[in-house]
């Protein structure tokens, strides 16, 4: 999929040593936990929690994706091909940063990793100088 990636046939959603802040309009003071079972937030939060930095932008979205729509291990990679193929939303649309107040680090290898508005981690990577910071976009409209 790196091959048809370089080639532009498969767009991609990573980011590289950058940290998304919790959205401007996100009205969460510390990072919560999405009560709704099965839902987007509560996967992409239950696998970033319990495995942070083991997945890239890309790799959160297909196995979100895939485990919502039933998809066998044997039949990922032309699943994967095929969700991308298509553009898609960026984790800078994510319900976590939209509305459960997260921020989400990408490393140097695109890895990501949550952490809460209220973390003293959650600060030092807003600030870090040789990140680049990009804010979650707004659920509304100004």
């Amino acid at each position: 999929m790196q091959a048809l990636a370089a080639l532009g046939i498969v767009k991609t959603t990573n980011y590289y040593d950058t940290f998304i802040t919790a959205s401007p309009d996100c009205e969460a003071q510390a990072g919560k936990t999405p009560a709704k079972e099965g839902t987007i937030a509560a996967r992409q939060h239950a696998l970033l929690l319990a495995h942070p930095y083991r997945y890239t932008s890309d790799d959160l979205l297909f196995e979100v994706y895939a485990e919502r729509q039933g998809i066998e291990t044997a039949d990922s990679e032309g699943a994967r091909t095929t969700f991308f193929a298509k553009p898609q939303a960026c984790l800078r649309t994510s319900p976590l940063v939209g509305q459960f107040g997260w921020g989400l680090h990408h490393d140097a290898e695109g890895k990501v990793a949550a952490y809460g508005v209220e973390t003293e981690r959650y600060r030092q990577l807003a600030g870090d100088p040789g990140l680049k910071v990009a804010p979650g976009m707004r659920r509304k409209r100004a």
